[in-house]
């Protein structure tokens, strides 16, 4: 038998501790595929490509023909579908050969797979959604980058996006095998995206955003969960217009809503953690946009945020990161509200103590947050004013200014940190004839490195503790004095 099963079999039986092709898996059948594929991927070129086309194009008219017959009558029609499967997996071969993705499209592939992708059987869309996975792979598209990209195109051109929806909301994730196709069809949305930034904003025109949010807050945790968090995070990251947006879809309740079942509890598991961090991470970017902010500040995310930062049983160091881009940018709002309830009590002991190892400071390094403790304090200073302000004042002023030590011990710290990387930048520029703009760039951005923003942060509290000390006619410290002098 020289028919592509009849291979399969006999490669299924090559080895001594190979099963027979009928007793096989699904998995293992396609790995058998993917095996045999490769072997023969090596002899193809652009005939095989238009025959596997030409193939694939009469299987799938033969279904069609035949379901429109036996309407009524699917036993008549499922032989062709399982032709129609069969022949679909043959194509994954293609994915080894992104160089003659421009024959695929030219011959009409892409707008048979969309077909395939619409199919009425699950089964045959499964297939379609793993090959179109296999084709978009990021490692495959890089590998010829411009003959890959002529097949993102043609995707694009055919509203590949609003396809991949309608299957999204099509599969039940009850079914093991659906379940993987969710996360398959999740899989092609990353690496389109990634192929080109700009197709993430096709996500919100064509509902995948709303879709996203809507799978987040279906309770418990499983990988399509995780994997829809990284989607959301990707989509705001490549997207102004999809940040905007997100507060008029209730993106931003509906993270606050997820991130509320961990007030009180940490993930259990390590994917779990990492879906948290997503979360945290796609409200920090949504925080980019004011609007937002006041959605945010509506939504009681600052009372979220202070509540999980007393919780001795969270790591805090998102919670930092959060309120850090909440209150930046004059949100007066914001510090406000952070003061109303009681904010203060759960930031001061942050920047008294850094926790020592990185897993108690939920993988942030110790200068990260610093950082996130000092911008949050600075923010308060600039923001704050009457009554307010001089309740932040006190902070410094208790404990025999013992906060202020603390501050200049930091202070200390990272300015000799600043004096030994200008020092290495000095000796590095005399070893140079000329210094561009690319040199600065890099000079800047390992003083950045250094904590040079830190820095800034730590002499801006400074000046304002020394500036507010009069106009509230503090008692000033011993530390205080010795700055003044």
């Amino acid at each position: 038998d020289n028919s592509y099963e009849g291979m399969l079999k006999r490669k299924a039986m090559e080895a001594p501790q190979r099963k027979k092709y009928e007793d096989m898996t699904d998995e293992e059948r396609l790995a058998l595929v993917m095996e045999l594929d490769e072997d023969k991927s090596d002899e193809m070129d652009e005939s095989t490509v238009k025959k596997m086309i030409l193939n694939l194009e009469k299987k799938y008219a033969k279904n069609q023909e035949l379901r429109i017959k036996h309407t009524e009558q699917p036993e008549k029609f499922m032989d062709s579908e399982v032709e129609l499967h069969i022949e679909t997996g043959k194509c994954l071969t293609l994915a080894t050969q992104p160089r003659l993705y421009p024959v695929l499209v030219h011959c009409g592939g892409v707008k048979l797979l969309l077909s395939l992708l619409s199919h009425p059987n699950n089964d045959i869309v499964l297939g379609a959604v793993e090959l179109l996975h296999e084709l978009t792979d990021s490692d495959v598209v890089n590998e010829a980058l411009d003959d890959a990209m002529e097949l993102v195109e043609a995707l694009v051109k055919n509203e590949i996006m609003s396809v991949l929806v309608q299957v999204l909301e099509s599969l039940d994730e009850k079914n093991d095998d659906e379940a993987k196709g969710l996360h398959n069809v999740l899989g092609i949305v990353e690496n389109l995206v990634e192929a080109d930034p700009n197709l993430s904003e096709d996500a919100f025109k064509h509902g995948l955003l709303t879709w996203v949010l809507n799978r987040l807050k279906v309770r418990g945790f499983d990988q399509n969960k995780l994997y829809c968090s990284e989607i959301l995070a990707i989509l705001l990251q490549s997207s102004e217009s999809n940040r905007t947006q997100l507060g008029n879809i209730e993106g931003i309740d509906t993270m606050l809503q997820a991130l509320a079942l961990y007030k009180r509890r940490n993930p259990q598991v390590t994917e779990e953690q990492e879906m948290v961090h997503n979360l945290f991470d796609s409200l920090c970017l949504s925080l980019l946009t004011n609007v937002n902010r006041d959605i945010f500040l509506k939504g009681e995310g600052v009372e979220l945020m202070v509540l999980m930062l007393r919780e001795k049983e969270n790591v805090p160091a998102t919670r930092l990161k959060v309120l850090n881009f909440a209150c930046r940018r004059r949100r007066i709002n914001c510090c406000a509200k952070f003061l109303d309830v009681y904010g203060l009590s759960s930031l001061f002991p942050c920047f008294m103590k850094t926790p020592g190892k990185k897993v108690k400071r939920g993988g942030f390094s110790e200068m990260e947050w610093v950082e996130h403790v000092t911008s949050i304090i600075s923010h308060l200073l600039r923001n704050l004013s009457g009554s307010q302000l001089q309740r932040l004042m006190n902070k410094f002023i208790e404990e025999d200014h013992l906060k202020v030590d603390r501050l200049i011990e930091l202070h200390l710290f990272y300015l000799n940190r600043a004096k030994t990387v200008d020092k290495e930048i000095a000796a590095e520029k005399l070893q140079l004839d000329e210094i561009d703009e690319d040199k600065e760039d890099e000079f800047y951005i390992k003083r950045l490195d250094a904590g040079l923003f830190t820095l800034q942060r730590l002499n801006y509290i400074i000046i304002s503790i020394l500036y507010c000390r009069y106009q509230f006619d503090c008692r000033p410290s011993k530390t205080i004095v010795t700055i003044e002098g």
